[in-house]
């Protein structure tokens, strides 16, 4: 690695480690848990994934998706159980990378993505709107004024430094040159000290304090299924942008199991569960970050913060932060996508827009799998109506049909109209050789085919059968007759 490769991916890491910090320590308070547990977690997570997982430059942290799964357990049942959630679910996703599912990533389709990305941009700008409020009251008069200069002034240095220079990541500059604005001129305004004080020791290594009992595994899996579920979506979502962001291939198995590992420590050592995030990974990779060292640096910069440099970290405006964020959801949001709204087919276009509003109103794992599901049941209704036939009945007492297309649970009512057993001659044949089928439902309609032809006193048989038609009607034991 060459020493500016090494200094992009420092200042990379440094600046996301920023970001990394009110992000955390909100979604501690979320979950209703010490901020320092927020913290520890995105230490530890994100270290480990930087340096073990399968894709260098994706940061990690303690992740809002997976904070708000588990309020309810921490209200009921403490800290300590939340820990030892953590600890089961970091143990679920190794299991899933060792089972090789990482892969399954690719069955999300590219409208889902679309939506899943939208929605997470939506998200990260109208959490920073919580900013702009002191407890329940909205900032008004001059509080308001300082806040929204600030922001706006950010933003300013993050999109207009590149047109300067390139040496250094905007976000960095934009973030330390406002701090240094802020206290030369002592302008009164809301800093990190506000949401809480970060100053604390080492994590110390400690197996959660529960009962190790039955009903304790009946309280806790439950929510580390679905953290753990949450988690991984999340992450391999992130995955998939971060390879095209920077046109590479990752390692997806790898990186579920190097996250399951980075949570089963963070349970261990005090900290909240994490996975990747979004916001912190564009900032990342438009900052310069590469390589596994962005995300190492992004790692032990936040546990320096917490251990010595907490005073100065402490006096960052929420503004400079707020800003940062506000263009990362900017820069996240794929515009391009409400371009071809009305130019890719209807499905796809309801599916990026269901995705966006389910991520925003409910949780990203609902918004997924509703967006799988409306993909899904729109491919297999569109390819139900293209399944025909050709006939032929040119000799005298046969007639042969050649169909086409996918035999499936969704086709077979249209394939059976296709075929006329009352007024069809009396030996009827069906030549297979383009005809595909695709499951149990397609054995059941060739049998219901062969059936109503027997009734008829009509003689039907198969033909030119692929072999793996053949061995699938085979080990059925269909009762259809094949020549």
């Amino acid at each position: 690695m060459s020493l500016s490769s090494i200094r992009n991916n420092v200042l990379a890491g440094l600046t996301s480690s920023f970001a990394l910090v009110p992000e955390c320590i909100a979604f501690a308070l979320v979950a209703q848990v010490n901020p320092l547990m927020g913290l520890y977690g995105a230490f530890i997570i994100c270290t480990l994934t930087a340096l073990f997982g399968g894709r260098p430059a994706m940061i990690s942290g303690a992740a809002g998706s997976m904070a708000v799964v588990i309020v309810a357990l921490v209200v009921q049942h403490g800290a300590q159980y939340l820990l030892a959630t953590v600890v089961l679910g970091g143990l679920i996703m190794v299991l899933f990378g060792l089972l090789r599912l990482g892969k399954l990533v690719r069955m999300v389709p590219h409208p889902v993505m679309l939506g899943f990305v939208n929605g997470l941009a939506i998200i990260i700008a109208l959490s920073q709107l919580e900013h702009f409020k002191v407890g329940d009251a909205w900032l008004s008069g001059t509080p308001l004024v300082v806040m929204l200069g600030l922001v706006a002034l950010t933003m300013a240095v993050v999109y207009l430094l590149p047109r300067l220079t390139r040496a250094v990541p905007p976000a960095l500059v934009a973030i330390v040159g406002v701090s240094l604005l802020v206290y030369a001129l002592g302008l009164p305004t809301r800093t990190l000290s506000d949401m809480a004080h970060i100053a604390g020791g080492l994590p110390s290594l400690h197996w959660p304090s529960v009962p190790m009992t039955l009903e304790t595994l009946k309280i806790i899996a439950p929510y580390a299924v679905l953290m753990a579920m949450v988690g991984l979506l999340e992450t391999l979502l992130t995955f998939n942008l971060t390879d095209e962001l920077t046109e590479t291939r990752g390692q997806p198995n790898r990186e579920c199991v190097a996250l399951g590992v980075a949570n089963v420590a963070s349970g261990l050592f005090g900290g909240m569960g994490g996975c990747a995030m979004i916001g912190q990974t564009v900032i990342n990779l438009s900052s310069g970050g590469r390589g596994r060292l962005s995300g190492v640096v992004s790692g032990i910069m936040v546990l320096l913060f917490i251990l010595f440099l907490s005073p100065l970290i402490e006096r960052i405006p929420l503004a400079a932060l707020a800003g940062v964020m506000f263009v990362v959801a900017q820069q996240t949001f794929a515009w391009g996508s409400l371009r071809v709204l009305g130019k890719v087919p209807r499905q796809d276009a309801v599916v990026i827009v269901a995705v966006t509003v389910i991520t925003v109103f409910t949780d990203l794992a609902t918004a997924v799998v509703c967006g799988i599901l409306i993909a899904a049941l729109a491919f297999a209704w569109q390819h139900a109506r293209e399944i025909r036939a050709d006939a032929d009945d040119s000799q005298p007492g046969r007639k042969r049909y050649t169909p086409h297309g996918t035999l499936f649970f969704a086709s077979t009512t249209h394939f059976q109209a296709l075929f006329d057993p009352r007024n069809d001659p009396h030996e009827v044949t069906v030549d297979c050789r383009h005809l595909h089928l695709a499951d149990h439902s397609a054995i059941a309609a060739l049998e219901a085919l062969a059936s109503r032809y027997e009734k008829a006193g009509k003689g039907f048989a198969l033909e030119q059968l692929s072999e793996r038609n053949q061995r699938l009607l085979q080990r059925a034991g269909a009762a259809v007759v094949m020549n």
